[in-house]
Parts: C-alpha cells; structure tokens; sequence
C-alpha cells in the first residue's frame, strides 16, 4: 500500500506530523526545521498555511 501524505497527530494543525510520518522522521525534528525554514528565510509559515489547507484528514 503507498503511503498518503495526510494530517498527522495534532499539536496545532498535525501538519509538522503529517510531514515526518510520510518522510519517516521525528514530529520534532520536522517542527524545529519549520521554525528555522520561519526565521531565516520567511516561507516556514507561508508554507505551514498552504498545506495546512492542502492535506486531508486522516
């Protein structure tokens, strides 16, 4: 069976967990890269929004 990118478990959109349950890492690595991608180079949250909005629910 092929994995599906979904909404993992919700801290506050599951979409941090979502990302590292498909690429099999961490949740917290996943979320300390979005919170440097947010401060270094402005698109962690841009990006945090639209696929907040573009993955499905489990």
């Amino acid at each position: 069976m092929a994995k599906r990118l979904v909404k993992g478990e919700k801290k506050i959109f599951g979409v941090c967990s979502g990302l590292a349950n498909y690429f099999d890492m961490d949740p917290t690595v996943m979320r300390i890269l979005f919170v440097i991608a947010f401060i270094f180079f402005g698109a962690g949250f841009l990006l945090y929004l639209i696929l907040f909005f573009l993955m499905p629910d489990k």
